[in-house]
């Protein structure tokens, strides 16, 4: 029951979407409607400036963080781990209390990698940190650190639910970025120095 109970919490717990609840409490129009449509921290730097977005940026990574350090206070399983970590994710990107139209998943998927083990995140982030000044390209840096993601799982835990759950995460993060994967080949993706104004396009 314990265990169910663990999953059950970290899915509502994703479900709380903090770019929608932001922009209601901050008087910003709803992400889902403007911009990109999505209800992340990129769009939410769009409408309505870095402060928003940090805040977005912040609560989308407690709701991947808070179940993995709940996990370790309970002292389960690698499976419970895992299947904890993906409700999580899942419930970021569809959302029970927001018509299930969530984000894309980048800033929980980071915070369920810091909460796995800190070496784990910190890889992650130092990718993205690596590849965003290289090529200014939020979704591009972001798509690298995750796909790399797995293999730090595996050097750094490597239990086989987890590098699993990191695997099918990523092919899950790959698929939600296909619009941005589209835009980057035909040159339109915006980039992260133009990522300051509501026309500039993105994730």
């Amino acid at each position: 029951m314990t265990e169910f109970l663990i999953v059950l919490s970290s899915y509502l717990l994703g479900s709380v979407s903090s770019a929608i609840i932001v922009c209601r409490l901050m008087g910003l129009p709803d992400p889902r409607t403007q911009g990109s449509n999505n209800p992340g921290a990129t769009n939410v730097l769009r409408i309505g400036g870095k402060k928003a977005a940090a805040v977005t940026l912040l609560g989308d990574s407690l709701k991947g963080l808070l179940p993995m350090l709940a996990c370790h206070a309970l002292d389960v399983t690698a499976l419970i781990f895992a299947l904890a970590a993906m409700a999580a994710f899942l419930g970021h990107l569809y959302p029970v209390f927001f018509g299930f139209k969530g984000g894309k998943g980048v800033a929980t998927a980071l915070g369920i990698q810091f909460g796995l083990h800190w070496m784990i995140g910190g890889a992650v982030a130092l990718v993205w940190l690596f590849m965003a000044k290289v090529i200014n390209i939020s979704s591009l840096a972001a798509l690298v650190s995750m796909i790399l993601a797995p293999l730090f799982v595996w050097l750094i835990w490597p239990a086989p639910e987890l590098v699993v759950m990191q695997g099918v995460m990523t092919l899950i993060l790959v698929w939600r970025h296909r619009s941005n994967i589209q835009k980057m080949l035909s040159g339109e993706e915006g980039r992260i120095s133009k990522q300051s104004g509501p026309e500039q396009p993105g994730e």
